[in-house]
């Protein structure tokens, strides 16, 4: 009966039972309790998928990068900042040789007082043309005594530019030096193929008046009595600075858009033989042995001026535009240079045929016009009544015609037959065309025609070459040309910088980089050539420089793509990926508070199952 009680007071009786889940069920609250722990099923599923969205983030904002090369912006900085900070100079050499031929002058005293006069003229000429591509100030002006029989050298002169003693002694004076073009090649052997600009006075004591002569060369000569130093040191001085530094050409011809090389160094020189009524005549030429023998040794001499092309067409059916009247007394057609402006038919002339032509290269139209026979011979009148010897005339920055009248077009007008005259373009008519088309092509160049230059203190006779351009001409269209290109060159990349700055969307290939890079490159070599002198050198790497900048500004890359904003990003992926982000972002708040307030049931719940003591 023992273990029968002791067993049964050990468990609880069904009352008991009762009574401890009727105490629970009291304690347990459904809203603020649970009896189980919440999982994390959930909130791991909506995590995971929250942090395979912030992964793919980056994956997006690589997709929609651009990609931009970097370009050196100091660089283009610092050059635009020399170029525009002070004018381009280049360093001239000038040489003064005083050869006394009359024994009787004092030469010492005369040279010291002509080497002072010019000196101070030169000064005086440099003020005036302060202008970008010429010396300016940046010289140096040395003199040779030679009086026969012994030489004294005055300045800084080495022997590069040395003046051999006697050099004229031994000539015979009243020949030679009337033979400008023997002399000049004389003197061209004496001074040498140095990039100094020479003048040599001969004082023969001989005449009233001197003579001055440029050649085609670096140097010039002055001839005669030297009576009045003054007058000598100013016409010294106006050769060196008005003629060799800015190559007759007037300060405000220097500025703007004054040489017809394209931006990308290039002319494309264009001649047209225009039939204006084939059914009177037609005319033909040989123009490739136009460019063997005629143009060739031009384009060489402008080699590193531009990369200059030639091509050539014959044209049918092109009649002019302007008007001509009959003139009883020239016993020809007329036209007024008030009709030049109306003489080229564009509508009839279709010149511009060259697919090399395209893009920024420069084109200079030469046309040959063949008149009918109803306006034949063709000439035309000057402003002062006469009539033109080269009958044509030129267009800036197009190019020139020259008029070409049938020799007896009066005679031998055909306009009843079937079958017109099938001529030739003889070759003495194509020497004077070229030659006449030489001249205009030194006018578009910025150059004289004529060859004199009637200065302050006289009249001085220029000689020609036969390339067309001299030396000395040839000196300043580099320096001019270098200088204008590193200009232009300056303002294009500052303006690319200024631009890619300014649109960080923008994209900037490789090519581009480049291409910046190497014009950079040129541009520096070009203005280390123009301080030690070399003019060629100097105009071929602007060229490139140039060139290279207006390739990376017109890049294809950068005109065919419309640049955006940050913003048109946002606001054209907002709308696909800002509702998929929300909905995401709301799920996992909304899961995480939900996974905190089960927790917190659960704990409540355990609370209040402990026991009370």
């Amino acid at each position: 009966m023992a273990e029968i009680s002791e067993t049964m007071g050990t468990e609880l009786s069904p009352s008991e039972e009762d009574r401890k889940e009727n105490s629970e069920t009291l304690i347990f609250d459904h809203k603020t309790m649970r009896k189980t722990k919440p999982g994390l099923k959930r909130l791991a599923l909506t995590l995971s998928v929250f942090f395979s969205f912030l992964l793919g983030l980056p994956w997006l904002l690589k997709s929609i990068e651009i990609y931009r090369s970097p370009l050196p912006f100091r660089d283009i900085v610092s050059l635009s900042n020399a170029i525009d900070s002070k004018p381009f100079l280049y360093p001239c050499k000038f040489h003064v040789v005083f050869v006394n031929l009359d024994h009787s002058t004092p030469v010492k005293s005369n040279a010291e007082k002509l080497g002072f006069l010019v000196t101070n003229h030169m000064l005086r000429f440099a003020d005036r043309n302060s202008v970008c591509g010429t010396c300016e100030n940046n010289y140096t002006v040395s003199m040779s005594l030679d009086s026969g029989n012994d030489c004294v050298e005055y300045g800084d002169v080495d022997q590069e530019r040395a003046w051999r003693c006697g050099a004229l002694s031994k000539l015979n004076h009243d020949e030679t030096l009337k033979n400008e073009d023997n002399f000049d090649d004389y003197l061209e052997s004496v001074v040498g193929r140095n990039r100094v600009y020479t003048v040599v006075v001969v004082n023969t004591g001989e005449g009233d008046r001197i003579r001055s002569v440029v050649g085609k060369y670096r140097h010039a000569w002055i001839v005669g009595r030297v009576s009045e130093m003054n007058v000598l040191a100013e016409k010294v001085a106006e050769i060196f600075i008005k003629i060799f530094v800015n190559g007759l050409k007037e300060e405000e011809s220097i500025q703007g858009e004054f040489m017809p090389a394209g931006a990308d160094g290039k002319i494309v020189l264009s001649f047209n033989l225009l039939n204006a009524d084939p059914s009177d005549w037609i005319y033909d030429w040989d123009f490739q042995e136009v460019d063997e023998k005629l143009l060739a040794p031009t384009l060489e001499a402008l080699g590193p001026i531009a990369n200059i092309s030639v091509e050539s067409q014959v044209l049918y059916h092109t009649p002019k535009s302007s008007y001509s009247y009959w003139d009883a007394e020239q016993e020809s057609h007329v036209f007024s240079t008030k009709d030049l402006p109306f003489f080229v038919n564009s509508n009839e002339w279709h010149l511009d045929t060259s697919i090399a032509a395209g893009g920024r290269s420069k084109i200079l139209q030469f046309v040959v016009y063949i008149p009918s026979a109803n306006e034949c011979p063709l000439r035309l009148q000057l402003p002062n009544g006469e009539i033109s010897v080269t009958n044509g005339f030129i267009s800036p920055t197009w190019g020139g015609v020259v008029i070409l009248n049938p020799p007896n077009c009066l005679e031998n007008t055909n306009t009843n037959s079937m079958h017109p005259l099938i001529r030739k373009v003889s070759p003495q008519e194509v020497n004077q065309i070229f030659e006449v088309f030489m001249g205009q092509l030194r006018q578009l160049f910025g150059l004289k025609s004529s060859g004199f230059h009637k200065g302050t203190s006289g009249t001085s006779l220029l000689l020609a070459s036969e390339r067309g351009f001299t030396e000395w001409e040839l000196d300043v269209l580099a320096r001019q040309h270098a200088c204008y290109n590193l200009r232009q060159c300056g303002a294009t990349l500052g303006s690319l910088s200024r631009l890619v700055q300014s649109l960080p969307r923008m994209i900037i290939k490789d090519e581009i980089g480049k291409q910046v890079k190497f014009s950079l490159e040129a541009a520096k070599l070009a203005q280390s050539n123009a301080s030690q002198g070399i003019y060629d050198a100097s105009a071929v790497s602007s060229r490139h420089a140039r060139s290279l900048a207006e390739d990376a500004f017109f890049h294809p890359s950068v005109m065919s793509v419309s640049y955006y904003s940050f913003e048109h990003n946002f606001a054209v992926y907002s709308p696909f990926f800002l509702p998929l982000s929300l909905h995401v972002i709301l799920a996992v708040v909304r899961e995480m508070k939900r996974y905190k307030q089960e927790t917190r049931k659960y704990t409540a719940w355990k609370a209040a199952r402990k026991p009370e003591f």
